[in-house]
């Protein structure tokens, strides 16, 4: 069994918190027994979150030996140079080590299908922002926001709108759809 998810910002990507006052979980959204999360998904990022019951589906979506293409919506603060796009392409150098190349794309604005996010990302009338399309096959420790960063490109908002085969097409925040696995 596979279920997709458009975890909301603000969503632990996790059943349970054991925090006072406790944050919201999947629980909040996920009503289908014996599901886990096939991967993470940070507190501070939306989008496409799996969740499935079967180990071996979820090894191949998270190892990074299958480099499984993952596609993220970014919002990041300033105007893309064509040498960060560059860089980006290129790979960029972390302190855990360098990235794979990255696919990406500048976008003019953000696409008609994205939801307002709450609470809205802060703005700032002096300082710009712009859109990324940004496709990486690996999955480090809030790689997306070390990459953008690393070249200059703070991130704002974050959203994964695929996985492999697997993309948000059309599902809200909050919403779940059962698929079968590819």
């Amino acid at each position: 069994m596979l279920v997709l998810l458009n975890k909301p910002y603000g969503v632990l990507c996790q059943f349970t918190d054991r925090s006072d006052p406790p944050r919201r979980t999947l629980a909040a959204f996920v009503d289908v027994p014996g599901v886990y999360p096939a991967g993470r998904l940070d507190h501070d990022s939306e989008g496409l979150l799996l969740l499935t019951d079967d180990g071996a589906l979820a090894h191949r979506l998270t190892d990074p030996r299958h480099k499984q293409p993952k596609t993220y919506l970014v919002q990041a603060e300033g105007m893309p140079t064509p040498a960060a796009l560059d860089a980006l392409r290129r790979g960029v150098a972390l302190a855990d080590g360098p990235t794979l190349p990255a696919e990406v794309e500048a976008l003019d604005v953000a696409p008609a299908w994205l939801w307002p996010r709450d609470p809205p990302v802060r703005f700032r009338k002096s300082v710009p922002d712009a859109w990324l399309m940004l496709t990486i096959r690996e999955g480090r420790n809030r790689q997306v926001r070390r990459m953008t960063a690393a070249v200059g490109l703070p991130t704002l908002r974050l959203v994964r709108v695929r996985i492999g085969p697997y993309a948000l097409d059309g599902l809200a925040p909050g919403q779940t759809r059962l698929v079968r696995a590819r």
